[in-house]
């Protein structure tokens, strides 16, 4: 063994002692640090010979590169749809990398015994049935182009090819319909073979809403003339939280043929509280569900679930036949059920943050945010220099300047805002409109943090 490893084993208990001291000093620190950091980085350095052990490394990195990592898991980063780490996720998250465990599959540990108790929290947590089995992947893009790998196996079925084996190829042009797919969606059609320019997009109901028209769906679908489709469906789009009506879309596939695709990355909460859970009915009904966790569950990234009725597709697609490994039988390992062999144990964080929180402590995250995202855009709306662009549904206030909207103007506010090192929003454009976005996801947020964020945008604003 290298010198410098023995000695740093030898130290294990002290070196981890340190990390803890740094880390929950970060940590203390994280609602008062800069939320972000737009100044230059360090020159890169080169490759070091000779190491130093991880005394010196911790030290290192504390001195050069700490103070430029943003302040992301903290209250006021409202950019995206960013969550943080829960006190117990963050615990789940430090023992897996001490475990270490391979979650591929299951010989000769309980590690995915536990990732199968987890996920069946989630689909219980979710309104989801026993129908529904689930695995951990690594964020919203993959679990949209799991289900939709899912989806493409199952239109193979309808066709008489068997896609794992034909390829993509063989089922000719293949048709998705979406009314406002998340970025995430295209990519994975490109990814799988499908292609992007085979989504189309459904009309949307008027009103400048982002949820697709039932009544213009079904019509795209009558035009197919009963070939088989890949509908996607939005439980909460990323510009106003908007939602589809999943339980009038599932009715139509007493009609015609189609798989039933929802993208629910952060949406899918809204059934922890009984004041939102209407917005998520129907969510059983899909053949595929995607649920991003380092979202709103507060679990470190990476972290998403994937769902699925069909997981004698999603083996058909994700099997790994090699002689070591054996064909899945029984009660496949979850290599066989996602695109990774090696996993790193995502469940962990998960399983401590439901233990130590519960359904209730997870409901009270979610409304809390819901109500400090109506109290900000209430604020908003009060600003004589800024306008709503859409109704707060529950997380995300968008809104832009209330006169001459340009992209370089409203750059310019979410640039002054992030130089305050108060706040950080991220751009969009709604409508046609360039627009802002601050998304509530965080469970340290509170009714003080969106006054500072008020502030913020009040002082930009007179700059």
């Amino acid at each position: 063994m290298h010198p410098t490893l023995a000695d740093d084993l030898s130290r294990l208990p002290e070196l981890l002692q340190s990390a803890r001291d740094f880390a929950a000093r970060e940590l203390g620190g994280l609602a008062e640090r800069p939320v972000v950091r737009l100044d230059g980085t360090p020159e890169p350095a080169g490759l070091p010979r000779e190491g130093a052990g991880a005394d010196v490394a911790l030290t290192r990195f504390a001195e050069r590169w700490a103070p430029g990592f943003s302040g992301s898991a903290g209250p006021r980063y409202l950019g995206f749809v960013t969550g943080g780490a829960t006190p117990a996720s963050v615990t789940g998250d430090w023992l897996t990398s001490a475990y270490d465990q391979n979650g591929s599959g299951a010989a000769g540990s309980w590690a995915t015994a536990l990732e199968g108790e987890t996920v069946a929290w989630l689909r219980e947590l979710f309104g989801l049935g026993e129908a529904h089995s689930g695995a951990f992947v690594t964020g919203a893009t993959v679990s949209n182009t799991v289900g939709l790998a899912v989806a493409r196996e199952w239109l193979g079925e309808r066709l008489g090819v068997d896609v794992s084996r034909a390829g993509a190829a063989a089922l000719g042009p293949v048709d998705v319909l979406s009314g406002s797919p998340h970025s995430s969606v295209t990519k994975a059609l490109s990814v799988l073979g499908i292609g992007r320019d085979r989504l189309k997009q459904v009309p949307l109901l008027p009103g400048n809403r982002e949820a697709v028209d039932v009544a213009a769906l079904e019509a795209a679908l009558a035009g197919l003339a009963g070939r088989p489709a890949i509908v996607v469906a939005n439980a909460g789009t990323v510009n106003t939280v908007d939602f589809d009506d999943l339980r009038a879309i599932a009715a139509l596939k007493e009609r015609y043929g189609f798989w039933l695709h929802v993208d629910a990355a952060f949406g899918g909460f809204a059934a922890l509280s009984p004041a939102y859970a209407h917005l998520v009915d129907g969510l059983d009904a899909a053949d595929s569900v995607c649920v991003d966790l380092h979202k709103w569950l507060n679990v470190p990234y990476d972290a998403a679930v994937q769902f699925t009725r069909r997981r004698d597709l999603q083996v058909r697609v994700f099997h790994n036949a090699s002689p070591y490994l054996g064909l899945p039988s029984g009660e496949p390992d979850f290599l066989h059920l996602t695109p990774e062999n090696s996993r790193r144990l995502r469940a962990l964080p998960a399983w401590f943050s439901l233990v130590a929180y519960g359904r209730a402590g997870h409901r009270e995250i979610v409304e809390r945010n819901a109500a400090l995202a109506a109290r900000l855009g209430e604020g908003v709306a009060a600003l004589d220099g800024l306008r709503l662009l859409a109704p707060v549904r529950l997380n995300v206030v968008c809104f832009t300047l209330a006169d001459d909207p340009t992209t370089e103007r409203v750059a310019a506010l979410a640039d002054a805002v992030a130089a305050s090192g108060e706040a950080f929003l991220t751009p969009t454009v709604y409508g046609g409109v360039p627009a802002l976005r601050a998304a509530f996801s965080n469970w340290r947020t509170s009714e003080a943090d969106t006054a500072r964020v008020l502030t913020a945008l009040t002082s930009a604003l007179a700059e």
